[in-house]
């Protein structure tokens, strides 16, 4: 059974929306960290978003060949959302949504 990282997510949206975006990579950091060697879906996902912040961060630091190919991981490992089931998944589809969105209003 997988864990609830409803808090780990909250605390990862509010940075996003702030802009803090270095933050939001920070608060899934500690999920995903502890467990960067297994190979789970469910961290391999959450890795991905945070690369999404990593390239957030790239661009507003005007790097935006890093930012691209921090993008790229995160679209890598997008697909996985349709390949999992856990507790998080309905938060992971609505943060999937946010970061597309926020993608879309940065290029």
């Amino acid at each position: 059974m997988s864990k609830d990282y409803t808090e780990y997510l909250d605390t990862f949206v509010v940075c996003l929306d702030e802009e803090r975006f270095y933050d939001a990579h920070e608060a899934l950091e500690e999920v995903w960290f502890p467990r960067r060697f297994e190979d789970d879906m469910e961290m391999k996902l959450v890795k991905g978003f945070i690369n999404a912040a990593v390239s957030f961060e790239l661009t507003k630091r005007g790097r935006p060949k890093p930012a691209t190919k921090a993008w790229g991981n995160y679209e890598k490992y997008r697909p996985l959302l349709e390949m999992f089931t856990s507790v998080n998944t309905p938060y992971y589809k609505k943060v999937s949504i946010r970061l597309e969105k926020m993608r879309e209003e940065r290029i």
